[in-house]
């Protein structure tokens, strides 16, 4: 008990080492499997830790090894779509209790950024992860952060920084190649504004496709437009007045596809067995509440995440990387494409 407050007092690492009537030095190498010390020794250290009930002060250990055991996740996602999952991914990455993440929204605005970037660095995180809003290059933090940086969803403009970006290009691949597998080949592709990288990636892997096939989209182009449910619904009502023999919508994300379902099903024709409609994003709150339930394209964030948290412990570690890295999407396959029950 410790005398003054009368309250159990922590046990240190000073009584292991009095305990087992070593150095504090030797107790602290023996328990951190650090240096040379004669195994008996070790065992004996070992056994007096157990016995006390001692458990190593984390920050102190860090401290040691000059690290604090946290990083920091900077973000301009103001809806967290992007972010959260990625910040999952990030802590199942770091382990339970092992390492802390600390998340800040910029909230794209560049002075924010600034304030947040060296609010981390005050707190001495070990590394950051920067989220982007978008697939579009941004902006480097600079090359002489005292901490190693990985960029996730949204690349950084300079190569020598490290970028995880989903695979857009294979996303929009995979999409059109399910609704060949179908037997489908009158495929429209509906997407969001030509100004975003996403959208041009995402429509060349469908067009690339296509071309495998032998086919052209329908409709002679790729519609680009909003990323909303109300240009899904009219452009996909256009598209019908034009072409009334479509059977597939390859949407660029999950809000599209949604508005396609509503024009389609105005039309009085069914889904999937008129045409067969298949979203992007797999936002769950949009593609399980649809009906029917809609397939889509999963850009794995959560594994994203883990990996940009794996590529910062290793740079932590000293093996740095740079370039670009392109992370697989996954295809989720709902009643919008393939008749369930």
């Amino acid at each position: 008990m410790d005398a003054n407050t009368g309250r159990p007092r922590n046990v240190t690492l000073k009584d292991v080492a009095a305990l087992a009537g070593v150095s504090i030095a030797t107790a602290s190498k023996a328990l951190n499997n650090r240096g040379y010390v004669h195994v008996q020794t070790r065992a004996r250290v070992i056994e007096a830790a157990e016995k006390v009930s001692f458990t190593p002060n984390s920050l102190a250990k860090g401290l040691l090894a000059g690290r604090t055991g946290t990083i920091g996740l900077l973000t301009n996602d103001l809806e967290g779509r992007f972010s959260i999952p990625v910040l999952m991914g990030a802590e199942d990455a770091s382990g339970t209790g092992k390492m802390s993440v600390l998340l800040c929204d910029a909230r794209g605005d560049a002075i924010r950024e600034s304030y947040h970037l060296q609010a981390l660095l005050a707190r001495r995180v070990d590394g950051l992860i920067v989220v982007g809003s978008s697939t579009d290059p941004r902006k480097s933090l600079g090359s002489k952060l005292p901490v190693p940086v990985v960029y996730a969803y949204g690349p950084s403009e300079d190569p020598g920084d490290l970028s995880l970006v989903p695979d857009n290009i294979a996303g929009g691949f995979m999409a059109v190649s399910h609704l060949l597998g179908l037997g489908r080949r009158t495929i429209a592709h509906i997407t969001g504004e030509k100004g975003y990288l996403a959208a041009r990636d995402r429509a060349e892997g469908a067009l690339r496709r296509l071309d495998e096939a032998g086919l052209g989209v329908a409709g002679g182009e790729v519609l680009y437009g909003d990323w909303s449910e109300a240009w899904g619904r009219s452009a996909t009502s256009s598209l019908l007045d034009r072409e009334p023999n479509i059977d597939a919508v390859f949407c660029g994300s999950d809000q599209i596809a949604r508005g396609a379902l509503d024009a389609i099903r105005d039309r009085g024709l069914l889904v999937p067995d008129d045409i067969a409609v298949i979203g992007f994003d797999d936002w769950e709150v949009l593609t399980t509440g649809s009906r029917p339930q809609l397939s889509s394209v999963n850009m794995d964030l959560e594994a994203l995440g883990r990996h940009a948290a794996r590529k910062l412990f290793a740079a932590i570690e000293g093996t740095d990387s740079s370039g670009v890295e392109k992370m697989p999407c996954r295809l989720v396959i709902r009643g919008s494409t393939v008749r369930v029950g």
